[in-house]
C-alpha cells in the first residue's frame, strides 16, 4: 500500500461542537480457529499526518513498553512505531496488510499500528457517549463510544498512551500565595489526576469534573449559589482550566457559554489540547479563551492561572 496523505485542513466552524474523526480497526482473535473480529477506533484528524504500509518490524528486546515496535525513517524524522492493539490487549493478527497510522500532537510524531482504515466522519461531540467499563481492560485511554448502529467507535486518547512513555518534568513550580479555586474540565482520568496534583500543589482548590456539559452545570450551580448569598462568582471559582476534546461538550462550548454569561464572563478561561497550532487557535480566540497551551506544556498551567487571575483580563 502506497502512503497516503491524510487531508486535515478541514476547519469545523467553532461553536458546532463537532469534530472531524479517522476511524480506523484492529482485528482480534476471540476464539481460537474463529475468524477475527474488528474493533472500530476514532482520533481526531487533525493529529493525523498520513497513513503508511506497516513496516513489519521486530519488537527489541530492550522495548521501553511491550507496544514499542522499534522506529522507522519517514521523511527528515526517526518515529517510534507502537502496536496499538497490544496497548488495548487485544490479540490482533498481525498480516502484510496492516497499517500505521502516523500521527503529529503534544509536540511529537508517532505510528500507531493497526488492522485498517475505513472512513473520515464529522461527529458532534453531543452523539459521543461518555465510556463504560465494558468496551476495553484499558478503558482510560477510551474517551467515548459513538452509536453506528452495527457497531461501536471507541474514541481513542492517544496522549494517555504517550505519557507512558513521557519523562516526568523536574522543573521547580509555581506556587501560589493565595489559595484560589480553580474549575478543571477533562474526560482523561490521567490528565485530570496529573492537573489536580499540580494545582494542589502549586496551593490551588480544584474543582475536577469529567467533561465539558458537566463543567458547565458545575459552574452554573455556582454562578446561581452566589447570586442567592449575594456574593461574587470569584467567592467560589476564580479560573476555569479546560481540556478542547471531550464528550458531550467540548471545550470551545464551554468557554463560549461562559464568556456569553452576564455574571460568569469575568473568569479567565485557560484551554489546552495537543493540537493547538496556528489555524486551530482562532477558534480558542473566537469563543473568548484568555490562554491556549498544548499538552506538553501542563506544567505551566499555575503560573500562568496566578497571573490571569491577580493581572485581570479584558
Amino acid at each position: 500500500m502506497s502512503k497516503s496523505a491524510i487531508d486535515t485542513g478541514i476547519l469545523l466552524e467553532t461553536g458546532t461542537n463537532e469534530l472531524e474523526i479517522l476511524e480506523f480497526y484492529i482485528n482480534e482473535i476471540r476464539k481460537e480457529g474463529e475468524e477475527p473480529v474488528p474493533n472500530f477506533f476514532g482520533i481526531n484528524v487533525a493529529k493525523v499526518m498520513q497513513v503508511i504500509e506497516t513496516p513489519n518490524l521486530d519488537p527489541p528486546e530492550s522495548a521501553p513498553h511491550p507496544s514499542f515496535m522499534g522506529t522507522i525513517p519517514l521523511r527528515d524524522l526517526i518515529l517510534p512505531v507502537l502496536d496499538l492493539s497490544v496497548w488495548l490487549e487485544l490479540d490482533m493478527p498481525k498480516t502484510e496488510r496492516d497499517i500505521v497510522i502516523v500521527t503529529e500532537f503534544s509536540k511529537s510524531v508517532t505510528g500507531f499500528l493497526v488492522s485498517g482504515v475505513t472512513e473520515i466522519q464529522r461527529v458532534g461531540w453531543g452523539e459521543v457517549i461518555p465510556p463504560s467499563n465494558i468496551i476495553s481492560s484499558n478503558t482510560d485511554a477510551i474517551v467515548g463510544l459513538i452509536d453506528k448502529g452495527d457497531y461501536f467507535v471507541q474514541l481513542l486518547d492517544l496522549e494517555t498512551i504517550l505519557t507512558q512513555f513521557e519523562p516526568k518534568s523536574d522543573e521547580d513550580m509555581t506556587i501560589s500565595k493565595t489559595r484560589y479555586n480553580v474549575l478543571v474540565a477533562d474526560d482523561s482520568a490521567t490528565i485530570r489526576a496529573m492537573i489536580k496534583q499540580n494545582l494542589t500543589d502549586a496551593n490551588f482548590n480544584p474543582i475536577i469534573t469529567n467533561n465539558g456539559d458537566e463543567a458547565l452545570r458545575t459552574i452554573r450551580g455556582l454562578r446561581d449559589e452566589a447570586e442567592a448569598s449575594g456574593k461574587d462568582i470569584t467567592d467560589f471559582v476564580n479560573i476555569v482550566i479546560s481540556d478542547i476534546e471531550m464528550p458531550l461538550m467540548d471545550g470551545f462550548s464551554l468557554t463560549k457559554n461562559i464568556k456569553d454569561d452576564p455574571l460568569l464572563h469575568k473568569l479567565p478561561v485557560i484551554l489546552y489540547s495537543s493540537i493547538i497550532t496556528k489555524e486551530l487557535k482562532h477558534k480558542g480566540d473566537s469563543v473568548g479563551a484568555n490562554r491556549q497551551i498544548s499538552k506538553p506544556d501542563l506544567n505551566t498551567i499555575p503560573e500562568i492561572a496566578i497571573n490571569l487571575i491577580e493581572g485581570g483580563i479584558d
